[in-house]
């Protein structure tokens, strides 16, 4: 299977952000559905004054009230309407599109460059305040509060215990057909001056509310409700335990994705594609 676009198109990688709030995820929905990929979409629609219809490829389809700070996807144009419109179109889609997603950089990608199939590792980061007040006005589009004290040194004690690769079946929604292993290369939290605590987590990818239930489990064993090592008892188990919840989504934010090496996109990619079994070292994005 190619990667590349098909011939007389140029594959471009936008690099993105966007406030999620009121997004109901990234993905096209039904009408009447607002979504990021709709927006971009129609924006390029529009500023393009094309009848080319643009599908967007994400890195990381978001859900709805997620956030993006380093989103990456792709599209395929004509050759003719890149090279015609390639000086003018940024600043025409900063026009167009809604204030709540910009899109920072437009380029052509380099061959075998897949937006989501060639990506290695993605970066989320949830953050969250134990602040018996609550959260600052004006982070609570963007910060969870937890409203008993956490303990950041249990949460990251339960965090190491979690890295590598393993089956995450206990923390995601299962999927017909798709894997739930997964390669958790980093899982930490820290505290910052004002208090509020970013946990931040990277893996090769991410299964279906996958970041929302670790943070979930996390949170439990921070404020006393569980020790460390539950949580790994959790991810052993490989089912869903009733004690793990979903947290909401606000406060989780996509803030990178990394790729190999130009040389190496359509292995990466290949790899991405193969269904994945323990200790194989790869995975289905």
């Amino acid at each position: 299977m190619t990667d590349g676009p098909a011939p007389g198109l140029v594959r471009l990688r936008l690099d993105l952000s966007y406030d999620g709030t009121d997004f109901r995820g990234w993905a096209r929905q039904r009408e009447g559905q607002r979504t990021v990929q709709q927006e971009v979409e129609d924006a390029l629609r529009v500023v393009t004054r094309s009848a080319h219809g643009f599908e967007l490829t994400v890195a990381g389809r978001t859900d709805a009230g997620v956030h993006a700070t380093g989103q990456v996807a792709h599209v395929d144009v004509p050759g003719w309407l890149w090279a015609e419109q390639r000086e003018k179109l940024p600043r025409r889609l900063a026009g167009r599109l809604p204030q709540d997603v910009r899109v920072w950089r437009i380029a052509e990608a380099p061959p075998h460059f897949h937006a989501r199939f060639s990506a290695v590792w993605r970066r989320y980061v949830y953050r969250v305040t134990d602040h018996p007040a609550g959260v600052e006005p004006l982070h609570r589009r963007h910060v969870l509060w937890h409203d008993r004290p956490l303990d950041v040194a249990a949460m990251n004690a339960a965090s190491r215990l979690l890295l590598g690769e393993h089956d995450f079946a206990a923390f995601c929604k299962k999927r017909e057909g798709a894997t739930t292993i997964r390669a958790v290369r980093a899982l930490s939290w820290q505290r910052r001056p004002d208090g509020v605590l970013e946990g931040t987590v990277r893996a090769d990818a991410f299964c279906h509310n996958m970041v929302r239930s670790l943070v979930g489990a996390l949170l439990f064993v921070g404020d006393g409700h569980r020790p460390p090592q539950w949580a790994a008892e959790v991810l052993a188990a490989r089912v869903r335990d009733s004690a793990v919840r979903v947290v909401r989504p606000h406060g989780l934010t996509l803030e990178e994705v990394g790729y190999p090496p130009d040389d190496r996109l359509a292995a990466r990619a290949a790899e991405a594609r193969t269904l994945r079994t323990l200790g194989t070292g790869t995975s289905e994005v």
